[in-house]
């Protein structure tokens, strides 16, 4: 067995889930086996994965089969529970969704998973796009993951707050207004100035999302292509933060909690104009909306546009951790959810784009209108911000560190309560606590 470097980090979290879940008394199910021959698979999902529908028809196709899904709310709540099960060697259940932010931290513990090739993972691989397949196979060629979705990312925005402010509203016009293929961050928080200086209101929701978008864009980010930290002395990285230093002092943030934005209300009451969007994110607004009392009449629209070009935030995977005493089934189940057809209905359910080929090719030719977004063709735009795509790699600590270390730092430019500097130092006496000194 490979001995994994923990982090600080990645062991207190699991310790205090460790802790919540023995005093709520709770436990997770394992798959398990009746006695009139049905077999119980359980899943465990995050954020909005679009599968209820999906289970039912798998249920329905496979009547010996009962699946028992558990869905939790975040995808760094699915870190700290996956973390916790592994450190207490039970408890997972037979099929985990790993999100791709922490994959290089699994990737640490890879033989605690099955290897997919020994249920036909070479006899599909070709329904993936390379880079995904490869994303989810170990260093020893083990395929630990089936991929689910990427992350190419579009900019969502207001049309009716475009208008109010005198920007022009049509999707068209509006990645032409920010530049097109050649939109950058320099024209995103100049446009951003002229918005704020006219409304009194925000650009963007809050600064953490925009940071992780810029620093998926680079080549490398919080590591080198080799696997080394790669935070202290970086100057591209430093630029990056010190331009969206800028641009949140001078008020172009809401200042939102992450993952919270009022209960949804703040995608309603006009707190800011516009938004970025991964394809998954689609969903996560869906649910806001809904949450906060609004509908497609409250004006959010999708551009083919992303300041920088084209950029990558997550992706998932689906494992079988090899506790599960049901790997045959669970691979089957997994491979069938990750498949070409089931990928359209998952993204027609979820908002996501999907890994597989084939599927992306039926979202692009379709280019189905999304209601909530304006009839947006939401499909067909991901499909085109897919293009040039390149993932990133990502390395054990890459979720901890965009979460632990410049969540807070990011936090105090939020609440105007620290200059770019001492928030950059801030960000570095973090990663030295909860990274480097492990």
């Amino acid at each position: 067995m490979k001995h994994a470097r923990r982090t600080k980090a990645i062991a207190s979290v699991a310790g205090a889930a460790a802790i919540a879940l023995l005093a709520a008394g709770c436990s997770a199910d394992s798959g398990s086996a009746s006695d009139d021959g049905k077999t119980t698979l359980t899943i465990t999902t995050f954020g909005t994965f679009g599968y209820d529908d999906l289970y039912k028809e798998y249920e329905k196709l496979n009547p010996n089969i009962t699946i028992k899904a558990t869905n939790i709310d975040t995808g760094g709540n699915a870190r700290t529970d996956a973390f916790t099960k592994l450190a207490a060697g039970s408890g997972l259940s037979d099929i985990v969704a790993i999100e791709e932010g922490w994959l290089g931290a699994i990737m640490e513990v890879s033989d605690q998973f099955v290897d997919l090739n020994d249920f036909g993972a070479q006899d599909i691989r070709d329904r993936w796009l390379d880079w995904k397949f490869e994303q989810g196979t170990d260093p020893d060629g083990r395929v630990i993951g089936y991929g689910t979705d990427i992350g190419p990312t579009g900019l969502c925005y207001n049309g009716k707050l475009f208008e109010a402010a005198g920007l022009p509203s049509d999707r068209d016009a509006v990645a032409e207004l920010f530049g097109g293929d050649d939109a950058t961050w320099d024209t995103y928080f100049k446009l951003g100035a002229e918005y704020t200086e006219k409304t009194g209101k925000a650009w963007y929701d809050h600064s953490g999302f925009v940071w992780n978008s810029m620093v998926n864009q680079l080549d490398e980010g919080y590591y080198t292509s080799d696997g080394d930290l790669n935070v202290e002395g970086n100057s591209e990285l430093r630029a990056r933060f010190d331009q969206l230093a800028e641009a949140t002092l001078n008020g172009q943030s809401a200042a939102q909690k992450e993952w919270d934005w009022g209960g949804g209300k703040a995608f309603v009451d006009g707190s800011f104009a516009t938004f970025v969007c991964p394809g998954w994110m689609l969903g996560t607004i869906k649910g806001q909306l809904e949450a906060g009392g609004g509908d497609a009449s409250t004006g959010w629209d999708f551009a083919d546009v992303f300041p920088g070009g084209p950029v990558n935030w997550g992706g998932s995977f689906l494992s079988i951790p090899t506790t599960s005493e049901h790997q045959k089934e669970a691979a089957k189940l997994a491979a069938w959810l990750t498949a070409p057809e089931q990928q359209v209905k998952q993204s027609q359910a979820a908002g996501n784009f999907p890994s597989t080929i084939e599927a992306e090719k039926t979202l692009a030719e379709e280019a189905t209108p999304n209601e909530l977004f304006n009839d947006a063709p939401t499909g067909a735009i991901l499909a085109e911000r897919a293009k040039g795509v390149k993932a990133q790699f990502k390395g054990p600590d890459d979720s901890v560190i965009q979460e632990n270390v410049f969540g807070p730092a990011l936090d105090l430019l939020d609440q105007q309560k620290a200059t770019a500097d001492d928030a950059w130092q801030k960000a570095l006496d973090l990663l030295q606590e909860l990274v480097v000194d492990n």
